[in-house]
């Protein structure tokens, strides 16, 4: 297959997780698959109640070949436990699979990824929702949150509360990587309360 406006045409009818992991491998949804060391796509409890979903793959991410491995995902791994969630227990993907860098020397800079890669990405996502059939979403982030409810909506108005989705309730939080940024200066601590406090509200259901 060549290079396609979205991942439709590499997302196979199984619905079995080790079968779409495998079929990611190959995908050319979008251009980001030609700089990227490997597909990215989830870990975690194939059955998990809790489905948390991140923006993209970083660095470390992309290196790995796993979700949340890099500081960032030090970051979770604590809100979590504060949270009272198992992460092993949860079941953890990023909206879009290859990590989106601009080179810089030796550096790989992080680049958000723009809404044509969100739009490619999505059938993947829809896969994994489907197949591991959580009883909550936790959305990390405003481009994770765009993803998973297929519209816009800003953190500040929509976290501390389950959103009533027609599939499943959905909590809306700030990314990881936006408390990481804070360490060291007035705020985290705020910061890192209340990615803690969005979490508890999906605690229940894990």
């Amino acid at each position: 297959m060549t290079e396609h406006e979205d991942a439709a045409a590499w997302v196979p009818s199984s619905r079995e997780l080790a079968d779409l992991e495998s079929a990611a491998q190959e995908c050319r949804g979008c251009e980001l698959w030609r700089p990227a060391t490997q597909v990215v796509f989830s870990s975690g409890d194939r059955s998990a109640c809790v489905l948390l979903v991140g923006e993209q793959p970083g660095d470390q991410e992309d290196r790995q070949g796993e979700p949340f491995v890099g500081p960032a995902g030090r970051v979770l791994d604590e809100a979590l436990a504060d949270a009272g969630i198992d992460r092993s227990a949860a079941y953890l993907t990023n909206a879009v699979k290859h990590f989106r860098f601009e080179q810089r020397g030796k550096r790989r800079i992080h680049q958000k990824p723009d809404v044509r890669h969100l739009t490619a990405c999505r059938p993947w996502l829809e896969a994994e929702m489907e197949a591991v059939s959580p009883d909550v979403v936790v959305a990390l982030g405003a481009t994770a949150a765009r993803a998973v409810l297929a519209r816009t909506v800003r953190i500040g108005e929509v976290r501390g509360r389950l959103l009533d989705e027609p599939d499943r309730p959905v909590v809306v939080t700030t990314h990881p990587s936006a408390v990481l940024r804070l360490r060291g200066r007035e705020g985290y601590a705020e910061s890192y309360a209340e990615l803690v406090a969005d979490l508890r509200l999906a605690a229940p259901y894990a």
